[in-house]
């Protein structure tokens, strides 16, 4: 007898994917494997599997990726600042093309003939998922169900639940929730009373930070060591990837620090609002850019900053695995050897402040900056400097 063709999900157990589960199984004849990446979003694995055993499915995946995210995926981006439009660190962007990866992987281990994702048609993911598909995967077929099937909406989405007995889990207000995607970098939410852009964001919409308001009345003291370029330690003690952005997020998360909320501009042309929780990457953003300033020179850095919006773009839109991100990343990575210190951080009711830069690189010269007299700055060059300049000033 000839055996099923194969399809590989990436399901989370949650409402959506539960759905396409059904819905794949109603509409191709085929075994559908579910597939999970464990990056530190909040998982109950036995929710996973329990979930996916009442479809009938036989082969549950589920990869702890946690030090692979972070330290491959989450401290790249770090070392090259990446902010989207002005504010947004890019945790839901640059968590797709790991996941889109090792989902390739067990496409091809189980001789799978199509993959499968719940991006809706209207977002991102989707086109973040199937690149990193189309990379890994070229010829592996691509089933995307909102760009197919006939649900439309999340009130169409719930309808179909009803009907097919799946859960409709509930938010903490009793009604469906909202769209949340987490990992162990942010937590983004969307949909609901957050589409209008005049209304305030609830409270209790947020997941990993106290509201400023409520945060400690004492600030908190960090300090992060740096060596080449990555974030090894915290408070003299060193940590795997995983665990020490973990420990950085309960550390920025209890003083009210990585909170934004977002009207973006979507690789598709969509505006779409969001609300962010970012607590340890907002530390890190802030600490790197703190242990480059005493460590790399001038145009070193002018030259990361000038690259920075296109680098951050190209993750945003899908292009982890591009040439050009590629190519940009070699310019970012080109003196992280020279970034070595160690930062030390106040956190205070949101705010993140430098409190001290240490480092052997002698990159910051104390004498040379020194208001008192001393011979190793000649001060003799700076009007020549000034001339050079006023003519290249009418050029």
């Amino acid at each position: 007898m000839k055996s099923k063709k194969k399809i590989v999900l990436a399901y989370s157990g949650g409402l959506d994917t539960s759905i396409i589960l059904k819905w794949l199984q109603e509409n191709y004849n085929a075994e559908v494997i579910c597939y999970t990446a464990d990056i530190g979003q909040e998982i109950d694995k036995k929710k996973i599997i329990t979930n996916a055993k009442k479809f009938g499915v036989k082969n549950i995946i589920i990869e702890d990726l946690r030090d692979t995210f972070v330290k491959d995926y989450v401290f790249p981006m770090i070392r090259g600042h990446a902010v989207y439009e002005g504010v947004y660190l890019l945790g839901t962007s640059i968590a797709r093309p790991l996941i889109a990866k090792d989902q390739i992987r067990i496409a091809k281990r189980f001789k799978a003939y199509a993959v499968s994702h719940g991006a809706t048609g209207k977002g991102n993911d989707q086109v973040r998922f199937e690149l990193g598909y189309h990379y890994f995967g070229p010829k592996i077929k691509i089933i995307a169900p909102w760009r197919i099937w006939k649900l439309k909406s999340r009130t169409d989405l719930i309808n179909y639940a009803k009907k097919n007995g799946i859960p409709i889990p509930k938010d903490k207000k009793g009604a469906p929730p909202f769209s949340v995607d987490d990992n162990l970098f942010h937590t983004s939410t969307e949909g609901k009373v957050l589409e209008d852009p005049k209304n305030s964001a609830p409270e209790f919409v947020h997941q990993r930070t106290v509201s400023p308001e409520k945060a400690p009345t004492r600030s908190t003291l960090v300090s992060i060591n740096f060596r080449n370029g990555d974030p090894i330690s915290i408070n003299g003690k060193k940590l795997r990837p995983a665990k020490l952005l973990e420990k950085l997020n309960q550390l920025a998360g209890k003083n009210g620090i990585g909170r934004v909320d977002l009207v973006e501009n979507r690789f598709l042309g969509i505006k779409s609002r969001g609300v962010y929780e970012t607590p340890g990457g907002t530390l890190l953003v802030h600490a790197h850019r703190a242990i480059e300033s005493v460590t790399l020179d001038k145009e070193t850095m002018h030259k990361k900053d000038n690259i920075m919006p296109r680098y951050a773009e190209l993750i945003y839109n899908g292009y982890w695995y591009s040439k050009e991100r590629f190519k940009l990343q070699k310019i970012v990575d080109l003196k992280k050897n020279k970034v070595n210190g160690t930062i030390k951080l106040k956190l205070y009711k949101g705010n993140v402040i430098i409190e001290s830069r240490v480092t052997d690189s002698k990159a910051y010269s104390m004498k040379k900056v020194s208001f008192e007299e001393n011979k190793s700055f000649n001060k003799s060059n700076v009007e020549k400097f000034i001339n050079f300049h006023k003519k290249k000033l009418r050029n």
